[in-house]
């Protein structure tokens, strides 16, 4: 078995599945199209995933053709297993409640959630 299936099983294990929990990085990038698909309290813009922010920063380059200076209001935070965005205090609320992170493994609770703080 390799180190990164080692490494999901533990992860995976640990999450109380009966509550909402925290899927995987996001940004949401205010001044753009909304798709239809998009999480349901968005309501203007578009949210990308990844497994971290600097991955979707990457994406967003490369789809838009623009710097991150360029795209104007976005946010960085995280999507739900109910298909909901949040910011990075809330996500860091879900993620304890949902027992993905104990307060002791945060890297900056004052800030909010970080991916690394999840994977």
């Amino acid at each position: 078995m390799s180190e990164h299936s080692d490494f999901s099983k533990k992860w995976l294990a640990n999450i109380d599945y009966d509550k909402e929990y925290i899927l995987c990085a996001a940004i949401h990038y205010k001044g753009f199209p909304t798709p239809a698909n998009s999480p349901f309290n968005i309501d203007e813009g578009v949210v990308l995933c990844g497994w971290r922010h600097h991955n979707i920063i990457g994406q967003c380059s490369s789809i838009m053709s623009l710097r991150q200076a360029e795209v104007g209001e976005y946010c960085q935070g995280f999507l739900t297993n109910t298909n909901r965005f949040v910011d990075r205090l809330e996500a860091m609320k879900i993620a304890l409640n949902a027992k993905q992170v104990t307060e002791e493994k945060l890297g900056n609770p004052r800030i909010g959630l970080f991916s690394e703080d999840l994977y």
